[in-house]
């Protein structure tokens, strides 16, 4: 146990050191930890580290899960569903499907189910890898929103096919009828435990008497309660946990404070971090494991395999977004969609986005080593090595050309025509007019004697007046030098007063206590402003 300690504090420390490494060359940084674990796997003496598929669809998946869905914006995701709904469910079982046929084919004592089995396995793309890579660079919204729409669901989808896959090797027996059954049953009982947890958990929010600390740790625990009770009763703790993400994320205004949502953003943040840098830096570690377990199979034979598997895994995801476009044109005709004409260069660059992560390894990894009869699983260790390729060549190759690709397309933004600064001036002027307006009806009479409060409305006065000036066509553009100015002289500012306050601090007079928030409150100030005009940056 002592041992583990310290091997998995060390692996934070190196994570940590390798995404510096990745912000400084403009790597996405998923890519650098499974190069740098794959390189770290060969160090002499190093201890072998196994991924334990319980540890990561029990300790890492729900987390990870519920913070995606506290990010996803409803509005875009229901926009949006159609295409979302189509990929994470329809889009994963086509894939399992052709990976079946294909693997079947190719390797000598594959049959059919274990051809489901694996294309359950390597099916769903790990998101995390590629929005981490799309922040680096410009595309569309919808995007960005569809595939962490999809990421949200389709981990739930691959597993059922893949659960269903191992009843199949296993006993030698399959019913379509019954696993149609079964697939719809677990989903909706997915949805159904995890909201149904979610309301006990919107409630102990909304009426119980917790402080940020609590609200922080009750967000910790839901998502672990969620996937837990759904798991237990054989449903799909996935669909659970995505659900009651969603459903508390879309009230979180009203069940939680401001100063919880401060707290909760900083933890959650601080957790996703570390989790992901794990899971990635545990795939590449895996590698000399899973050669290990090759046996008999010929290493060249497996690699020209996973190579084969990779290539189909990419052509299938790529004719898929280019057929959904095509279909999108011709049901177009038929019902209202969010967009009739997509196109194929966005449809393209989605299809490229497809790079595999640790589900995929971890499902692998959860294939059980016999039979009900007890004679060995056929091709466990095949699977698990043709698992590994595709995962480092989707991840790797794809996740590397990606941001070239994308330059290639030269993708426009279609649906947000108004640009992210202008935007901004819309909102905060509204907001300064409405408050400025607020307290000439409401309160005229108060601000002549209250000094708060004519200060107050002489800021808003000076916000308007500075909006106004900025949403000038001519200005707009050049606004990032008036920008940077500001943000200049008022970091200049906060540090005057920082120094002033750690000088107070050391007369015995002043409470270190009260100092330290004011300290604080000027770190809001500072990010408040770094905020405010994140979109001149």
């Amino acid at each position: 146990m002592h041992h583990s300690v310290i091997l998995y504090l060390s692996l934070i420390i190196v994570i940590v050191f390798l995404v510096m490494l990745a912000q400084r060359i403009r790597i996405s940084y998923p890519i650098i930890l499974v190069i740098g674990g794959l390189a770290l796997s060969f160090v002499p003496g190093l201890p072998s580290v196994s991924i334990d598929p319980e540890l990561i669809f029990l300790i890492f998946l729900p987390p990870l899960l519920y913070e995606a869905a506290w990010q996803t914006s409803w509005k875009d995701f229901y926009k949006w569903r159609r295409v979302i709904g189509s990929f994470a469910f329809i889009i994963v079982i086509l894939t399992s499907c052709v990976i079946a046929y294909v693997s079947s084919s190719i390797i000598p004592g594959f049959t059919l189910p274990l051809g489901f089995l694996l294309g359950g396995i390597i099916s769903p793309p790990d998101a995390v890898a590629a929005t981490s890579i799309l922040k680096d660079v410009k595309v569309p919204k919808r995007l960005v929103t569809i595939l962490e729409g999809e990421s949200l669901l389709n981990d739930a989808s691959s597993l059922i096919v893949f659960r269903f896959a191992v009843a199949a090797v296993t006993t030698g027996t399959f019913a379509f009828s019954d696993a149609v059954g079964s697939f719809f049953l677990v989903i909706t009982m997915g949805v159904v435990t995890g909201l149904a947890i979610a309301l006990i958990f919107y409630a102990i929010h909304r009426w119980f008497p917790t402080t940020p600390s609590i609200d922080t740790i009750l967000t910790l625990v839901a998502p672990y309660t969620m996937y837990i009770a759904a798991e237990q009763f054989h449903f799909s703790g996935v669909i659970a946990v995505v659900t009651g993400g969603l459903f508390l994320s879309y009230h979180r205004q009203n069940i939680l404070s401001h100063l919880s949502r401060i707290q909760g953003v900083n933890v959650w943040a601080t957790v996703g971090f570390v989790f992901n840098g794990l899971v990635f830096m545990l795939i590449g570690l895996e590698l000399p494991v899973i050669v290990d377990q090759l046996g008999d199979n010929s290493l060249f034979d497996a690699i020209k395999y996973g190579l084969i598997i990779s290539l189909v895994v990419i052509v299938t995801r790529i004719a898929s977004t280019l057929g959904a476009s095509l279909f999108t044109v011709v049901i177009s005709n038929v019902i209202t969609t969010a967009d009739s004409r997509p196109g194929w260069r966005m449809p393209l660059v989605f299809g490229w986005t497809g790079m595999r992560g640790v589900v995929s390894l971890a499902s692998a990894l959860s294939i059980p080593l016999l039979l009900d009869n007890g004679q060995a699983f056929p091709q466990r260790n095949l699977i698990l090595f043709i698992t590994f390729v595709v995962i480092l060549v989707t991840l790797v190759f794809q996740g590397l050309t990606l941001p070239m690709v994308i330059k290639w397309m030269k993708l426009a933004e279609r649906d947000y025509t108004v640009s992210h600064p202008e935007q901004d001036v819309m909102i905060r002027r509204k907001l300064a007019d409405e408050s400025l307006k607020l307290i000439d009806t409401k309160y005229k009479d108060e601000v002549s004697r209250n000094e708060l409060l004519q200060s107050l409305k002489f800021k808003l006065e000076s916000d308007i007046g500075f909006l106004n000036h900025v949403q000038e066509p001519d200005i707009v553009d050049s606004g990032v030098k008036y920008v940077e100015k500001y943000q200049a002289i008022t970091k200049e500012m906060l540090d005057n007063k920082r120094a002033l306050l750690h000088k107070f601090n050391k007369k015995e007079m002043f409470d270190e206590e009260l100092i330290r928030t004011h300290l604080a409150l000027l770190d809001l100030e500072e990010e408040k402003i770094r905020q405010q005009f994140l979109h001149y940056e």
